[in-house]
């Protein structure tokens, strides 16, 4: 009798497509559409506590713009991720403590974005610090949905 080696076939996992791909397609999608005008009304709320609270700090305790902003941010990121969590993306079955790390890590990427747009605007314009602060918001705005919808609040998130 003669031996016979059995050969396993290793079928290849399929590439996901890269990011500007899956973006394009879910722009095309309605419900995305209303998610981020869902995301865009949280976006309101916290921008709203994001700038009373630097308008506060800034303003009333003459602390610098960059602190300003950033205990601002972290005040605002709270009420998002709540928001974010229960109304956007319905992803209360979700593990909240893996959205939260993940909603935090995409928040910081995108504040020191909006950061960089606030410092440049402050450094080389006439604008008052509180209009900067409120432009870096709006630009990074479509930044944050992205990564939020597609990371943090994604089906990859584990269950509880």
């Amino acid at each position: 009798m003669s031996s016979m080696r059995e050969e396993t076939l290793t079928v290849p996992t399929p590439t996901p497509p890269p990011v500007y791909v899956r973006v394009g397609r879910g722009m095309r999608r309605p419900h995305n559409w209303v998610q981020f005008m869902k995301f865009m009304a949280v976006g309101g709320s916290g921008y709203a506590v994001n700038i009373a609270v630097y308008a506060l700090i800034h303003e009333a305790l003459g602390i610098g713009h960059l602190r300003s902003a950033t205990a601002a941010f972290v005040v605002a990121v709270f009420n998002n991720f709540w928001w974010n969590r229960h109304w956007t993306f319905g992803a209360r079955e979700g593990h909240a403590g893996f959205q939260a790390a993940r909603f935090f890590a995409v928040s910081t990427v995108v504040f020191f974005f909006a950061l960089a747009v606030s410092q440049v605007l402050v450094s080389t314009t006439n604008l008052p610090d509180v209009v900067a602060q409120a432009i870096s918001i709006i630009v990074a705005t479509p930044l944050n949905f992205v990564g939020n919808k597609m990371w943090s609040f994604g089906r990859t998130v584990p269950r509880r």
